[in-house]
């Protein structure tokens, strides 16, 4: 038996976050941050739990190394994450559950470029999304709302009828920020995350039906602890 995730709730249209909601490339990010942290004399186990959700650069400025120069190091680090994708995989249940949304009612808004993003998604073996808003496509990136707003707009919704799917802290504040709903995604969790908002480890459990309004409706076979 099933139940609605949000009871009382349709939505208009659906956003993910992309590393580490749709699909885990915490390995290769981590292999590429951890590299470059050591090269900065940086403490990898403290600093890598802290970069995960943001663009490279918001995480670079944040370092406040003063000597660096930080385009250089954008650029450096994204072709190296470019060139490591060994291990991504799409998390449990994310192909069939996007297939089975509407396909002009989802978007992926990630802290990662664009030409990152895409060679993720196809590395995952994910199906392109519809509207993809990229760390290229914003000023200020996550945990500030300007992607969910800018992809609820352009898919014509209004944030407050949105579904937001995130896995980081700052994600998860980007879109409380929005005024969207939000469903956590714990798959590449390495101890549970405090929320308030339900928390499931994957896709897999979902069932997906459309109303005749064209509201969405999320069912699922149970919630994790909250």
């Amino acid at each position: 038996m099933t139940q609605p995730v949000f009871p009382t709730r349709r939505f208009g249209a659906i956003l993910f976050d992309m590393d580490g909601t749709l699909l885990s490339s915490i390995a290769a990010t981590e292999r590429v941050w951890a590299a470059w942290a050591r090269r900065r004399g940086l403490d990898v186990e403290t600093f890598l739990p802290s970069m995960h959700g943001m663009r490279a650069i918001e995480i670079l400025e944040r370092v406040g190394l003063a000597e660096l120069d930080l385009e250089e190091e954008v650029r450096a680090l994204e072709q190296a994450e470019l060139d490591d994708v060994d291990g991504i995989e799409a998390i449990a249940g994310a192909a069939a559950f996007l297939k089975a949304l509407p396909a002009d009612r989802w978007a992926v808004v990630t802290s990662a470029t664009r030409k990152l993003a895409e060679r993720r998604i196809a590395a995952a073996l994910l199906p392109p999304p519809p509207l993809l808003i990229s760390s290229d496509d914003v000023r200020i990136g996550k945990p500030a709302p300007d992607g969910f707003l800018m992809a609820a707009a352009r898919l014509g919704h209004p944030i407050k009828d949105c579904l937001i799917f995130e896995d980081s802290g700052a994600g998860v504040r980007a879109a409380e920020a929005a005024g969207a709903a939000v469903i956590v995604i714990s798959a590449t969790h390495a101890h549970p995350m405090k929320t308030c908002h339900p928390r499931v480890s994957g896709f897999q459990m979902f069932r997906v039906t459309v109303a005749a309004d064209g509201g969405i409706e999320l069912r699922l076979e149970g919630l994790g602890p909250q």
